[in-house]
């Protein structure tokens, strides 16, 4: 779940998913800053108390407050912020992982913000709390290799169908467009796709929720990672899974 606000040029923004096995705060500040190169394939680097990108320095944090079960770290600068001020907490309660952003001043005005920072931020954050979470205990049985194979067949048939009732000509940027739309809707609306129900399974983030509208497109970005790997790379990337039922 996430939401977000303004008041008076702040932005309050919470994004939270459920978890069974609570994370203690001390691991909670060792791992969220030091995630960020691999959740973002290398582009953000995490230095000190500081995000960068490149030689950029996005945001910069000051002196973190350590609970028995939350961090909390004031934000006092960087590119994206507009003035210093507010905080980034993450915390663990007995069933869910939340992750907070109070009074915070972004550098972009709000259009501009709710259109590409603010869906990055999300995006972000829920990636980092799935992977506290983990895949344990699963939400529900995990399809087999096979009937994953069956139903993107059955999907990519679909989208193949499509490209050459649609035209003859430019037939493999048309069949790319199709793919990505058919399959960030289908993820992102219901999990489904037609080869999903087919074989009676669909695709849901590791905690049993609906997947986000990127993290749908993140999934799709890295499935030629699994090609390349001959596993589903794509899921760990996502933090989804794939289920019967």
């Amino acid at each position: 779940m996430r939401q977000h606000r303004w008041v008076d040029g702040r932005v309050f923004v919470q994004d939270t998913v459920s978890t069974s096995r609570p994370a203690a705060g001390e691991r909670l500040h060792d791992t969220f800053l030091a995630s960020m190169p691999s959740l973002t394939l290398g582009l953000v680097r995490a230095r000190r108390s500081s995000l960068w990108l490149g030689p950029i320095e996005l945001l910069r944090f000051g002196f973190p407050h350590v609970t028995e079960t939350a961090v909390e770290w004031p934000i006092e600068g960087g590119w994206v912020v507009g003035k210093p001020g507010g905080s980034l907490r993450v915390e663990a309660e007995p069933d869910r992982l939340v992750v907070s952003v109070s009074g915070y001043r972004p550098a972009l005005p709000m259009p501009l913000y709710e259109m590409t920072q603010l869906p990055v931020h999300h995006l972000l954050v829920r990636l980092y709390m799935l992977r506290i979470r983990g895949r344990v205990p699963p939400a529900r049985s995990v399809a087999t290799a096979s009937d994953r194979y069956r139903a993107a067949a059955i999907d990519l048939g679909f989208c193949a169908a499509l490209t050459v009732l649609t035209g003859r000509r430019h037939r493999m940027r048309r069949f790319a467009g199709i793919a990505l739309g058919y399959h960030v809707a289908c993820w992102s609306m219901s999990g489904r796709t037609l080869g999903g129900l087919a074989m009676n399974q669909r695709v849901v983030a590791v905690d049993g929720s609906r997947l986000s509208t990127a993290q749908a497109v993140l999934r799709l970005a890295a499935v030629p990672i699994s090609l390349v790997h001959g596993r589903p790379e794509h899921d760990t990337i996502a933090c989804t899974e794939v289920i019967e039922g």
